[in-house]
């Protein structure tokens, strides 16, 4: 599976770095063509290759959306997406960090679906620090744990599996609709850390007996 992460900040390049070693081709991609992130993951070890936004989603059977909420209208103006698999790790929040800019009756992935039609959108990896990527996916000796709503179960699936190979637990939370609560937790996982001053070494856990 060809898998493209479009943006290059903290999620983004900690997606590649432990994408890279799953055995799946990675592609990575900014506004600058990915060159900069590419080389920087290279010296941690990381083998990727860089693309345009446009060739990058052009190339791939998944592509991970590491960006902002606001930046995803630029980049749908500039890429096909039409049979496309995307993952959305956004978390729809104001600029000064006092709660979402939407939700309740809406979710930003449902708005990024209803802006590519053609592709296949899944949440996932909006409550996972982006420090976790690179100090270990676990947490009190548990894995970390990602939330996947999607309308498509085989793409759930898809993801769901992809998240156990890079050592995340991923539980299955349904319909994309179940965005407008996950985002929510994504938030609140933020409060806790930057906020309340409980750091990024947490992650929220849906525990069963």
């Amino acid at each position: 599976m060809k898998i493209a992460i479009i943006g290059t900040g903290n999620i983004g390049h900690g997606l590649a770095s432990v994408l890279a070693g799953t055995g799946h081709p990675v592609v990575v991609s900014d506004r600058a063509g990915g060159t900069a992130a590419a080389a920087k993951l290279a010296e941690a070890g990381a083998t990727v290759t860089a693309a345009d936004i446009a060739t990058a989603v052009s190339g791939a059977d998944l592509v991970i959306l590491a960006t902002p909420f606001g930046a995803f209208d630029s980049i749908a103006a500039v890429a096909d997406f039409a049979g496309k698999t995307v993952i959305d790790v956004s978390n729809p929040i104001t600029e000064d960090f006092s709660g979402l800019s939407i939700g309740h009756s809406t979710s930003a992935a449902e708005d990024i679906a209803r802006g590519l039609p053609g592709a296949t959108v899944v949440k996932a990896f909006n409550t996972v620090f982006a420090q976790h990527y690179a100090t270990g996916l676990s947490v009190g000796g548990r894995p970390v744990q990602t939330f996947v709503a999607a309308d498509d179960a085989a793409a759930r699936a898809t993801v769901i599996a992809l998240a156990g190979e890079i050592g995340i637990e991923a539980i299955d939370a349904g319909p994309l609709k179940n965005a407008r609560y996950l985002e929510p937790l994504g938030f609140l996982n933020i409060t806790f850390g930057y906020i309340l001053g409980r750091g990024t070494d947490i992650a929220p856990a849906w525990l069963s007996k």
